[in-house]
């Protein structure tokens, strides 16, 4: 039950048989523990049981509810700590009380394949909404009248939030405290918590992005010599001759390939194997720029930021092998 000792928003989050125990844990952690700094207005916690028991957690943990679905009709802010699976089906009933708590002004929020709950309840439609890169896809493909944006950390559309990777729930969750409590109280239980109030860059970071081929093999030998002399100078002119095509066809062709124009292909596979030798070596950024075919440092820094929202020296920082 909700302390007596507070009077401030009530959240509520939904307990499922097979619940995700990380993305739970985020929201108790952020909304369910007695910060007597802060007094009474604090939060309200709760959690509400969507499905009869036994209900069981990943980790072999069993779980007892404070509430049953009623108790998403009581609350201030909802949040779903994960889903299921991508393909695992949401009962209508859970659709229509999220509705029915959203038309009445409660906030919705969503960790991770969470998402896919939200899309259910088709609040989401003709909105943009962010899932773990991993899901994206899948969630474009179920959902095409949402606009999936597989880079962000978190996303709001007015009371409806998203958010990407589990980590990604802390990042919204701090968002919800800043936006109800302010940036100081925001900033407290961020360095309660050792983490940063912000986080450098977004999702986009951690992305792994093959490219595959959808159709017209003709072009895969292009690829792999491409990718196999990175440093070389590659123009377009240069891809069509290898390719024995003129380069109107060999672009028609490309793009038809892989879905992207040969520029835009070939700065995202040099982006990739930027972020390999960032990982795995020590290499100066003039260096890494010439093995990868940028040729600057001042362009590689360009190229990079713009793509991931990162500057190489701190994605080195987070996930080089001596930041592990």
């Amino acid at each position: 039950m909700p302390s007596e000792k507070r009077n401030g928003p009530l959240v509520a989050v939904l307990l499922y048989d097979g619940l995700c125990t990380f993305e739970f844990g985020i929201v108790a952690e952020i909304f369910g523990l007695e910060r007597l700094e802060f007094g009474a207005d604090w939060y309200r916690f709760i959690s509400c049981a969507i499905e009869p028991g036994p209900l069981r957690a990943h980790g072999g943990f069993s779980i007892t509810p404070d509430h049953g679905p009623d108790g998403i009709e009581q609350a201030d802010l909802v949040v779903i700590p994960g889903w299921k699976g991508a393909d695992q089906p949401v009962p209508e009933d859970l659709c229509h009380r999220l509705r029915k708590a959203h038309e009445t002004g409660a906030r919705l929020a969503s960790i991770c394949s969470g998402a896919f709950v939200l899309a259910a309840t088709g609040l989401l439609k003709g909105q943009k909404a962010t899932t773990h890169w991993r899901y994206a896809e899948k969630l474009r493909q179920s959902y095409p009248e949402i606009e999936v944006d597989e880079a962000s950390l978190y996303r709001q559309q007015g009371r409806i939030f998203t958010s990407a990777g589990s980590a990604a729930g802390l990042d919204l969750m701090l968002e919800l405290v800043r936006q109800d409590y302010g940036n100081d109280k925001a900033n407290s239980v961020a360095r309660r918590l050792v983490l940063p109030a912000h986080r450098t860059g977004d999702q986009a970071q951690f992305l792994e992005r093959p490219v595959p081929l959808r159709q017209g093999a003709e072009i895969a030998p292009v690829l792999e010599r491409v990718q196999g002399s990175l440093a070389d100078e590659w123009t377009i002119g240069r891809m069509a001759d290898c390719s024995g095509m003129s380069a109107r066809t060999f672009q028609r062709r490309f793009i038809e390939a892989t879905g992207q124009p040969p520029g835009d292909w070939l700065t995202q596979v040099r982006i990739e194997a930027t972020k390999k030798l960032l990982v795995e070596g020590t290499d100066d950024m003039e260096t890494i720029a010439m093995l990868v075919g940028f040729g600057s440092a001042h362009a590689l820094r360009h190229h990079f930021r713009k793509r991931l929202g990162i500057r190489p020296t701190d994605f080195r920082r987070q996930f080089g092998k001596k930041a592990a």
